[in-house]
């Protein structure tokens, strides 16, 4: 997932050319630190990071467990310069991919009161070159990754329904794909739904469809049992419960990856290493 290249990017970005700041002497430890609630994520990427730097990462928690403010998610031993110039991009990759761990773990819980089977899907809209770490936060948070990229499924949007007609796009991909590639396709309509499910698709994306409509479309998609049913489009998590409600198999969430707040870690080294110590010592 994450590659030296990567890494060498992200550290050349942050130290430059001539890193005065972090000239520390000496050997130190470092603590990654939970500062609130959450699902943490991204912490092989921050180990990555430090064992890039020949730090070794001495503790570790899994991807997926979940924190109290307080709990150390991470601790590191090596150069005190070495840990220093690591810390920062650590702390945002880990923060960033917990933060989407967290709403993904909120969206899956409020989602599963009212259905056990309904899966919460990430969409393709994720910050290029971060995608790897950003799919991965979503499944610690109990959600699925759809497509990882454009080879995985072909999606039928409007714009190739515009050019080909929506049973002649189906027609065409699906003479271009290997028998393991499914075909999806959106539509915004329950009568097209059930067009796309008779011309052929594998999934029917129902987009931008109040939780009525998608519940009549599922029932509509019922004559098509090999045909699953997504619900996606302005799904929040405060209306997620209604959408899931509705049995639609996968929710798709754009959301759960471009809007998700980093959750708030931070780092300590030395004898800053506890959950009491001051939090302002470690905005480098």
């Amino acid at each position: 997932m994450i590659t030296d290249t990567d890494i060498e990017r992200w550290l050349r970005e942050d130290v430059g050319h001539h890193d005065v700041t972090n000239q520390v002497p000496g050997e130190t430890t470092g603590r990654l630190v939970a500062k609130e609630a959450g699902t943490v994520a991204g912490l092989e990427a921050a180990g990555a990071v430090f064992e890039y730097l020949s730090c070794d990462v001495t503790e570790t928690l899994e991807d997926g467990t979940r924190v109290e403010a307080g709990e150390r998610v991470l601790r590191v031993e090596g150069p005190a310069r070495d840990v220093l110039r690591g810390e920062r991009v650590a702390v945002n990759l880990a923060g960033h991919a917990s933060g989407i761990a967290t709403r993904t773990r909120r969206v899956v819980d409020v989602a599963r009161t009212d259905s056990d089977d309904v899966r919460i899907a990430a969409t393709r809209k994720t910050t290029p070159g971060l995608r790897g770490l950003e799919k991965r936060a979503v499944v610690a948070g109990g959600g699925d990754t759809h497509r990882l990229d454009l080879s995985h499924m072909v999606m039928v949007k409007d714009n190739h329904v515009t050019e080909m007609g929506l049973e002649g796009a189906i027609s065409h991909f699906r003479e271009r794909v290997s028998f393991a590639t499914k075909i999806e396709v959106e539509v915004e309509t329950v009568a097209d739904a059930s067009r796309a499910a008779a011309a052929g698709a594998d999934i029917v994306l129902l987009d931008n469809m109040h939780p009525a409509a998608v519940r009549e479309a599922v029932e509509a998609l019922a004559e098509y049992p090999h045909v699953l049913a997504e619900a996606s489009g302005g799904i929040t998590l405060e209306t997620v419960s209604a959408y899931a409600a509705t049995g639609v198999d996968v929710i798709s969430m754009g959301s759960l990856t471009h809007s998700a707040p980093s959750l708030d870690l931070s780092f300590y080294t030395g004898s800053n290493g506890d959950a009491s110590a001051n939090t302002d010592e470690s905005e480098r």
